[in-house]
């Protein structure tokens, strides 16, 4: 272990009262039931100047000068903000659009079925498909049903 020089005294230091709530002193922050010895502000500091030349930051609302960390603090909750309506537009988004493939799917043969001369086919045995049909259809793993297409690829057609 490195000594480097006397020993560094907690940052919080408790102080002792004989009555009354305890308070601890935070460098000139003075915490005791919410009370402090910064005055309150209605100001929610939203239209903050951050000055350069004078390296400093101030409200020109109310213009008084505004904390380091409270313009961060400010500036980090509007860029949270921003970048979880983003995540949310992004999620509506792809929800929609999964919805909407399953909705062209279904306009798709709806349509086919609407037709008044024709039924749609089967695209393996070009057998007719009528709405009826539908009812007796069974399910099968898109899985399944792609690896069986890809054997049917590789296989020669004659047989």
């Amino acid at each position: 272990m490195i000594d480097d020089g006397p020993p560094r005294t907690p940052p919080i230091v408790p102080q002792e009262y004989l009555f009354g709530p305890k308070v601890v002193d935070i460098g000139d922050l003075r915490v005791a039931r919410g009370m402090t010895r910064r005055p309150v502000s209605a100001c929610r500091h939203r239209q903050l100047v951050y000055d350069g030349q004078e390296r400093r930051i101030w409200c020109s609302d109310c213009e008084t000068d505004v904390e380091a960390f409270d313009a961060f603090k400010q500036i980090v909750e509007q860029f949270d903000a921003a970048a979880k309506h983003a995540e949310r537009m992004l999620n509506e988004a792809k929800e929609a659009r999964a919805f909407s493939i399953i909705s062209i799917a279904a306009k798709t043969i709806d349509k086919l079925w609407r037709s008044r001369k024709h039924v749609p086919t089967c695209p393996h045995c070009n057998a007719g498909i009528w709405p009826e049909d539908a009812a007796r259809m069974g399910m099968v793993s898109k899985e399944w049903d792609r690896a069986r297409r890809n054997r049917a690829k590789e296989r020669p057609a004659d047989g």
